[in-house]
């Protein structure tokens, strides 16, 4: 008989569902305090459908994305449980919406608050722009967007893109060829 979708989970049966030992899931718990199952007489654990949820998100960050546990918990620092819960169940709208809704909570920083740097000469009069990060091309302008068919020209942020895509597999091919 199978469990309720709204029911409590074993340590058993949350490693057998994502593939993991158990013993990582204990350890996730020491590293990230936003999972905390349930512990009953004689320390057994029992995890709530959000908490696996949130371990899904986890473990697609760590194991399919190639983050580190220090970059999943800035994630979660940054952007909330339910950021990684839509990553790790592949809502994109959600984490489209959860990433514009914390980008429009953010107040900018008047141009006397900006951060000072060594070229700042250069830049006298111009509001200092700092780049953007994106994760899964959210936060993208349209100009930023995939190039028209139309048109043949490269913004210069996608050429740097592309650029940057094509070294990692240059890399990766470099690596490939030297266990051949």
């Amino acid at each position: 008989m199978d469990k309720s979708p709204d029911a409590f989970r074993t340590i058993s049966e949350v490693a057998e569902d994502l593939d993991l030992p158990q013993h990582v899931l204990r350890f996730w718990e020491t590293r990230f305090n936003q999972i905390k199952p349930m512990k009953r007489g004689g320390g057994r654990r029992y995890y709530r459908p959000q908490d696996v949820e949130l371990i899904k998100g986890i473990r697609h960050m760590l194991y399919d994305q190639g983050y580190t546990i220090k970059g999943v918990q800035k994630l979660l620092r940054e952007n909330g449980n339910q950021f990684l819960i839509a990553l790790g169940s592949g809502d994109m709208a959600a984490v489209e919406a959860i990433s514009q809704r914390r980008q429009a909570d953010t107040v900018p920083l008047t141009q006397a608050a900006q951060p000072r740097g060594p070229d700042d000469e250069m830049l006298v009069g111009q509001p200092r722009v700092k780049p953007s990060r994106r994760f899964f091309g959210i936060g993208k302008t349209d100009e930023e967007g995939p190039v028209p068919p139309d048109t043949s020209k490269l913004s210069r942020d996608n050429r740097a893109l592309l650029q940057e895509a094509l070294f990692d597999l240059l890399e990766c091919k470099r690596l490939l060829d030297q266990v051949r």
